[in-house]
């Protein structure tokens, strides 16, 4: 690879003048270094998947499906029931010495003797059978731990194989980095969002749901982004990005700060920062959706204003294959402590071309859009008055498309 990445730092002077046979060596090095990150990316994802197996290993050593547990729990049966019966056996020869010390005639006394005699006999069984069950217990409790230990050296050692193989792939993305930075106009990373290979606005559909187009300051409204995959191929990995803002009716002051967005996988509801995903998914079928919940709570101290919540998703797999939902913007007006909620807030819709669209006009100099415009081209057609929905939207658009550009030049490690 040395020669090859060499190569690469040949002065811009001499760009043009390059032979033939040059740039197709650098392309080939390039295209091998690519090769080289895929093939660590997997080796990293098989590993970190491995270990994973192995923490579901060690917790299902707690089930009673788990056969060492199974043989535990069905040894410790065993000795409570020769402990039940040791304790019965041992109370029968008390009752039975009992008797005998009561015999009054030599055929009381006989009787009673044989009692005590057969009541010791079945107490020295039982409590053979009592140290037996005690000592299949104790195995089942060495061969229950044995196993725990053995899961738990394999996590260790897993542990170290993830280690080793982030190593690898880290060495791997920085050799094709730099030779990137040495090849005008690749930035980024193969199968990765930021990838300049990667699609927009096709396979990948973005939408909320339950979102009202008016919500009451002091309140807490539940909705829900909704990712759908309508390509022929399975997504690996799909990343939602969403975020609120908003301004007062003025249009001039920015309140978002008065709005609080959470989301929730795995059963817990976690803040949303707005400066990285709200979540992840894997392995969105083709057809399926994959639905992220959402929580938006507004101070009681918000003043009556107008907000906008803009959602979009990005998907990558292992073969390098990506690519960007189109940004969903939907409006919503903030009314006054006790207005109470009501009504669907829709997405905005793109202005007819040659139009002017209130967030590339608004002035509020909040964000910008992409490079080719597609952000700043997105309209409303809502009836919300213009100075405020383009103030709102703007916020909004602002942390959005800023998140997003930079995502898109600086790329993501997986």
């Amino acid at each position: 690879m040395t020669a090859p990445v060499a190569l690469l730092s040949v002065s811009p002077a001499f760009a043009d003048t390059k032979p033939a046979a040059q740039t197709q060596e650098q392309d080939a090095s390039i295209a091998e270094l690519k090769k080289a990150v895929k093939e660590a990316k997997k080796v990293y994802k098989a590993a970190v998947e491995a270990r994973a197996a192995l923490v579901q290993q060690l917790e299902d050593t707690d089930l009673p499906t788990f056969p060492a547990r199974a043989a535990r729990e069905e040894a410790k049966a065993e000795a409570e029931k020769a402990a039940t019966a040791k304790t019965t056996a041992d109370q029968a020869v008390t009752d039975a010495q009992a008797k005998l010390d009561a015999a009054k005639t030599d055929e009381e006394k006989a009787a009673a003797q044989t009692e005590l005699d057969t009541a010791k006999t079945a107490a020295e069984a039982a409590a053979t059978a009592k140290t037996d069950a005690d000592a299949k217990l104790d195995a089942a409790d060495t061969a229950l731990d044995d196993a725990r230990v053995a899961i738990t050296k394999q996590i260790h050692q897993a542990d170290q194989d993830i280690k080793a193989a982030l190593e690898a792939k880290e060495a791997a993305e920085k050799a094709l980095a730099d030779a990137l930075e040495q090849e005008p106009g690749t930035p980024g990373e193969p199968g990765e969002p930021g990838d300049p290979e990667c699609t927009e606005g096709t396979a990948l559909k973005a939408a909320l749901s339950g979102l009202p187009s008016k919500i009451a300051a002091g309140s807490t409204v539940d909705f829900r982004l909704r990712l759908t995959n309508t390509s022929k191929q399975t997504f690996e990995t799909v990343l939602p990005f969403v975020a609120v803002g908003a301004v007062d009716k003025t249009g001039e002051k920015d309140i978002s700060s008065k709005l609080h967005l959470k989301s929730k996988q795995g059963g817990t509801w976690k803040t949303v920062d707005q400066e990285s995903y709200a979540g992840e998914f894997t392995n969105v079928k083709p057809g399926a959706h994959a639905d992220l919940p959402l929580r938006l709570t507004i101070d009681r101290s918000t003043p009556a204003g107008y907000g906008a919540s803009i959602a979009i998703g990005e998907y990558f797999n292992q073969d390098a294959s990506c690519g960007t939902s189109d940004l969903a913007v939907y409006d919503f007006t903030i009314n006054p402590v006790g207005a109470g909620n009501s009504g669907s807030a829709t997405p905005n819709k793109p202005k007819p071309q040659g139009s002017a669209s209130p967030v590339a006009n608004s002035g509020s100099g909040t964000g910008s859009g992409d490079d080719d415009g597609s952000l700043a081209s997105t309209g409303s057609s809502s009836a919300l008055p213009t100075i405020g929905l383009a103030g709102g939207a703007a916020v909004v658009l602002g942390a959005g498309a800023v998140y997003v550009v930079r995502r898109r030049k600086a790329g993501t490690n997986s």
